[in-house]
């Protein structure tokens, strides 16, 4: 129940389904001069070649009126749910329930869905139709999966905050792909040396930055990830410039099977089965799934290692991190040549996923969705960013699949060309649900007699 104070001072009651129509107004007005010459109004072109303005007020309407819909059920019924179901929850005693079986076995839950999801969509869709199912849905997720750990270590352990962490992906995938092309060294030999160079990278950044906190960290690695971008195209001798490189030479098992059908070892030769394109996706995914593993396995094992702990201690206060005694300059140089060596991994598969790699694929937006990932998941929690990676990468390619939409909008609608607004409003929602992540808790690494697991509410804005 809302109260307002009238003129005369005089206390009266609104009710929460008056307060609702009332936003549920203002939300229409913005909206509709928001989105007036965005969706009611649209450039065309007449067969005389001229421009020209098609009205589109319907959509328009429709738009509007999902809009004030949805602010109202928000306001009137949703918002004081959550409040009351807040006060029920800070009045009840504190129990602590044992976690489930589901919930003491998720990891190893999660890695057989990972190895079995080829071998379902192949049963399912076949060979052939399981190919964008494997790629697009399976490896792609996976590759960003891989990013966000990465950049996990620098934002969500050490707490500084990243913006140009697409560089050390760009430095990974034409490391990759310049030696490969030019030397024709293999895909084992150059996703160490990527990482390397990537992590090389990543401690040339991190030595100008360590003076830096905040806003001030945030813009000058967003100006690193822009030189990067920048090189690229205008080192034309070395990068090729806008063109990129192609002919990037495919990942071979240990130069035993192939995957090129010119090869005498072709996989169908050797095993004796039927030609298919299949059979590389298939290879490439599980490659990437254990390339993310690794990745888990040493980002679990350095946070219970002092390095981590010291990455942890930068992050709460790095005053107080100072006056333990930890040498912050290495802890910051540290951080960034983990995160960078992980970026350079992926950087590397998605050179070899590709065959060919130009600077379009590593402009600032993919470092706003890799950062995007890695707060919607819950700075910190592994298990948190691979869901948001999941909903948020899985989620802009499924619009790809809503064809339904064009009998809602009308047959001209082009769903992919809505997905980047409709992948805002869905973060809006999560961060307005989940102010801190999907995962809003964590486990400390350095505990007394019992782990508990540290709730958002008790930790710094921004962390948790």
């Amino acid at each position: 129940m809302a109260v307002t104070v009238s003129a005369q001072g005089t206390a009266v009651a609104a009710s929460p389904l008056a307060r609702a129509f009332r936003e549920a107004l203002y939300a229409g007005v913005i909206s509709f001069g928001l989105f007036v010459l965005f969706i009611g109004l649209k450039t065309d072109q007449n067969i005389h070649n001229e421009l020209v303005l098609a009205q589109r007020w319907g959509l328009l309407a429709i738009v509007v009126a999902i809009t004030m819909a949805g602010r109202f059920a928000y306001v009137g019924f949703v918002q004081p749910a959550v409040e009351r179901s807040r006060a029920a929850k800070a009045a009840a005693p504190v129990a602590v329930a044992e976690p489930g079986l589901i919930r003491r076995n998720a990891n190893k839950i999660g890695i057989a869905i990972l190895f079995l999801y080829p071998v379902v969509m192949v049963s399912l869709f076949g060979f052939q139709g399981s190919l964008k199912w494997v790629d697009n849905f399976g490896i792609q997720i996976l590759i960003y999966v891989m990013l966000a750990w990465g950049l996990n270590i620098v934002v969500g352990l050490a707490g500084l905050l990243d913006l140009g962490y697409v560089a050390f992906y760009a430095v990974g995938a034409y490391a990759y792909a310049l030696l490969g092309t030019h030397f024709g060294l293999s895909f084992w030999i150059l996703l160490p040396a990527a990482g390397l160079m990537a992590a090389f990278w990543g401690v040339m950044l991190g030595f100008p930055v360590l003076r830096l906190r905040g806003d001030y960290l945030a813009i000058v690695t967003l100006a690193f990830g822009e030189i990067i971008r920048l090189v690229l195209i205008n080192w034309r001798e070395v990068t090729n410039g806008s063109a990129g490189v192609s002919g990037i030479p495919k990942v071979s098992l240990f130069g035993l099977i192939s995957f090129n059908v010119s090869d005498p070892n072709y996989i169908s030769k050797v095993l004796g089965i039927a030609q298919s394109g299949a059979y590389y996706k298939i290879f490439l995914y599980y490659l990437a799934v254990l390339l993310c593993l690794l990745t888990a396995f040493v980002t679990i094992r350095l946070r219970r290692m002092p390095v981590g702990r010291a990455w942890e201690a930068l992050r709460e206060d790095e005053i107080a991190c100072r006056s333990l005694g930890i040498n912050t300059t290495t802890t910051k140089l540290t951080a960034f040549a983990t995160g960078a060596m992980f970026g350079g991994f992926a950087g590397s598969f998605f050179a070899a996923r590709q065959g060919f790699v130009s600077p379009e694929s590593f402009v600032f937006l993919e470092s706003a969705i890799i950062l995007a990932i890695v707060v919607l998941g819950g700075m910190g929690s592994l298990g948190g960013i691979a869901i948001a990676a999941v909903v948020m990468i899985g989620g802009t390619e499924i619009l790809r699949e809503l064809d339904f939409l064009k009998v809602v909008f009308g047959p001209d609608f082009t769903p992919e060309l809505y997905r980047m607004l409709l992948f805002g409003m869905a973060m809006v929602i999560v961060m307005v649900w989940k102010p801190r992540g999907f995962v809003s808790s964590r486990e400390p690494t350095a505990f007394l007699k019992e782990r508990k697991a540290v709730a958002g509410s008790f930790t710094k804005e921004g962390h948790g």
